[in-house]
Formats: structure tokens, C-alpha cells, sequence
């Protein structure tokens, strides 16, 4: 099995290009953030790097099929989905440790199936979306798309997981615009919405709750639920325009900013590279989220743009979710910066989702399959 020697000149190198120079940065910031953890940096980096090969070849596997041999087994797909999901609800691991049951381990790989789940899904729903296009505008449409959805994001709320399960409906709702859904029925969602708050505050674990008001008021438990965010901004604040440079970051060399190396890893860059080095990083995800669009723009077919539409508007919510939460503008969620936090899972499934975005971009002009 081999790439058509003219899909290969058709590969978005800038892209990769973008994709390597954000990986370059978050091996760099890991191995600040875990500098003087006890035993050091050297396993944390060697893991991170791991993770990024393993991505590589994900993304080459994933460039050998047609996109759209996804799309013929989306059915598979999501009963395969919904089946992880389940096996998490029922043998998930992880409460003692992380507060929630979201990771299964076999055969002594532990990994987050919610990560994987997202990419499934969003074929999933490319697919449906392609093959109901024409009454995208009826109630029952939308009801039945709506119900598909629900099914993995119930599941994923229940582990619990708010953070993911607003991913869910981030990309879903993004991706159902982008297929045209009328005004009217935006606005019918969002009324709906605001009238199912109470509800779903009602619905909300207590550690959620005291997240959403820890997020209004970070002063009410300082050394509590409050810590985190606060060192965060002590954190941001303090790099200024030029940072204090890589390693020499008080916040983070010292021990008081929590799950640096993680989720506080754009708290870590803005300390020790400062303004400077967060807009560089800005701008790459920019760029990066722009290039996507325009693959998404340039696909051959409907199924091609809704599946890199899909896993742009999953990539940008990640990438504004983690970044609000370190600057205080939205609660703590515990959601991973993509591509440049420690992490296994979310950085293989990221690059998952960016060998698809390749795919439909080597495919824009191929008419035989």
C-alpha cells in the first residue's frame, strides 16, 4: 500500500510546518515546567517526544486511506464509540487520583477513549449531516441529529466530564451551521438554553459548582478552589512584555503554579516568554485554524468540509477553553492546550484529527476513487 506520488505534492506543508513549530514549543515549556520536579524533566520530555512520533505515523496511517472510506463505516464507528464510552462509565479508572472516571487501562496502557471519541464522532456526524443536507431545516432533522449526538455526550457528562462534553456541542453546533441551519433555529437553541441553566445547575456534582463560583470569585477560597486560577493569573501577569525567561519563571520554578506542565502550560509561556512569547503562539494556532478553514473551503465534497470543519471548530475550542480558563475568563475545566500540553492521549488523538484535515486536503482535486 502505497500514497499516489501526486496526492504527496498536494500535502499542506505549511501546515506541518506550523504543526512541528507549536510541538517544538510545548517540549520546550514541559521540560521548564518540570524542571525541578524530583527525578527532572528528562522522562516527561522523552514521553512528550514519544507521543509526537506516535502522532507522526498516526497521521501517515491515516493518509493512506480516502477520506471517505471513513464515512462507509460511520456506523461501526459509532456503535465503537458509544462502546468505549460505556466501558469507561462501567470500568473507567481515575476517581481517586483525578476526581472523575475517564480513563480505561489494558494491558497496562492507560489512555482517556473520550479524546478518540470526539474524532469518531465527528465523522459520524459529517456523514449524517451530508446524507440529511437537503431537510437540514426540519424540526424532525434536527431533532434526529440532535438525539445521535446526545447519546456519547450523555455519556461523557455522566464520567463526569463538562469540559468535553461542551467540546461536543461546540463542534456539533458549528458544524451544523456551517451546514446552514437557519437563524430562527439558532435562536431556538439558545433560548432553550438559557432556559435549562437552572436545570443543569441542579444537575451539576458540587465540585462543578463550586468551580462556575470559584470562577466569579477567585478570592472566596484562595488557598482552596481558588488556588489554582489565582496563581495562574499571578502567573500570566507577571512575564509582562518579555517574560522572566525560560526556567527562571518564580510561579512555576517554585512549585506554586498546580498542573504546570498540563493544563497550566500557557501560564507557564506567558511567565517565562512573556507577551512575546504568547503572541508567537497565538499567532501559529492562527495560523494553523486558518489553513483549516481554507482546506475545508478548498474539499472536493460535502463529507470532506464537514469533516475538517468538524475538527477545526474542535481544535479552536480546546485551544480558547484552555487559554480563558489560565486568564480567569472561563472556569477551570481541565482541558489540555492541543499540541503543546503533556499528554499522550490528547496529543495522539490531536494529531489524529490533523492526519484527517491532510487527508481531504491531498484528496481536494482527486475525482476517481
Amino acid at each position: 500500500m502505497k500514497i499516489d506520488g501526486r496526492l504527496i505534492k498536494k500535502i499542506d506543508f505549511t501546515l506541518i510546518v506550523v504543526i512541528a513549530l507549536i510541538c517544538v514549543i510545548g517540549v520546550l515549556m514541559i521540560g521548564s515546567a518540570t524542571h525541578n520536579y524530583v527525578g527532572g524533566s528528562q522522562g516527561f520530555i522523552k514521553t512528550q517526544i514519544s507521543s509526537i512520533i506516535l502522532g507522526i505515523i498516526a497521521i501517515i496511517f491515516i493518509m493512506f486511506f480516502d477520506y471517505n472510506t471513513f464515512a462507509r463505516f460511520y456506523i461501526p464507528i459509532y456503535i465503537l464509540c458509544n462502546g468505549l464510552l460505556l466501558a469507561v462509565l462501567i470500568f473507567g479508572k481515575g476517581k481517586e487520583t483525578w476526581g472523575a472516571n475517564r480513563w480505561l487501562r489494558i494491558a497496562g496502557f492507560q489512555f482517556q477513549p473520550a479524546d478518540f471519541v470526539k474524532i469518531g464522532i465527528i465523522i459520524c456526524l459529517a456523514k449524517i449531516i451530508v446524507d440529511n443536507k437537503d431537510t437540514i431545516h426540519q424540526v424532525s432533522t434536527i431533532l434526529k441529529i440532535g438525539a445521535f449526538v446526545a447519546v456519547p455526550m450523555v455519556m461523557i457528562l455522566i464520567q463526569p466530564d463538562l469540559g468535553t462534553t461542551m467540546a461536543f456541542a461546540f463542534f456539533s453546533f458549528g458544524m451544523l451551521f456551517v451546514a446552514g441551519l437557519r437563524y430562527k433555529h439558532i435562536l431556538i437553541s439558545g433560548l432553550l438554553g438559557i432556559i435549562s441553566l437552572p436545570f443543569i445547575w441542579m444537575g451539576l456534582e458540587d465540585y462543578q459548582r463550586t468551580r462556575i463560583l470559584v470562577f466569579m470569585n477567585p478570592e472566596m477560597d484562595p488557598m482552596g478552589s481558588g488556588y489554582h486560577i489565582l496563581q495562574s493569573k499571578l502567573a500570566v501577569g507577571s512575564g509582562m512584555i518579555f517574560g522572566k525567561g525560560l526556567f527562571k519563571g518564580s510561579q512555576t520554578q517554585y512549585g506554586f503554579l498546580p498542573e504546570r506542565h498540563n493544563d497550566f502550560i500557557f501560564s507557564v509561556i506567558a511567565e517565562e516568554l512573556g507577551f512575546i512569547g504568547v503572541a508567537v503562539l497565538i499567532l501559529l494556532y492562527a495560523i494553523m485554524l486558518f489553513r483549516c478553514i481554507a482546506i475545508a473551503r478548498e474539499a472536493k465534497d460535502d463529507f470532506g468540509a464537514y469533516l475538517v470543519i468538524g475538527n477545526t471548530f474542535m481544535l479552536a475550542f480546546h485551544i480558547f477553553a484552555n487559554i480563558a480558563m489560565t486568564i480567569g475568563l472561563m472556569p477551570v475545566t481541565g482541558k489540555p492546550l492541543p499540541l503543546v500540553s503533556y499528554g499522550g492521549t490528547f496529543m495522539l488523538a490531536n494529531m489524529m484529527a490533523i492526519g484527517l484535515i491532510l487527508n481531504v486536503n491531498m484528496r481536494r482535486d482527486k475525482i476517481n476513487f
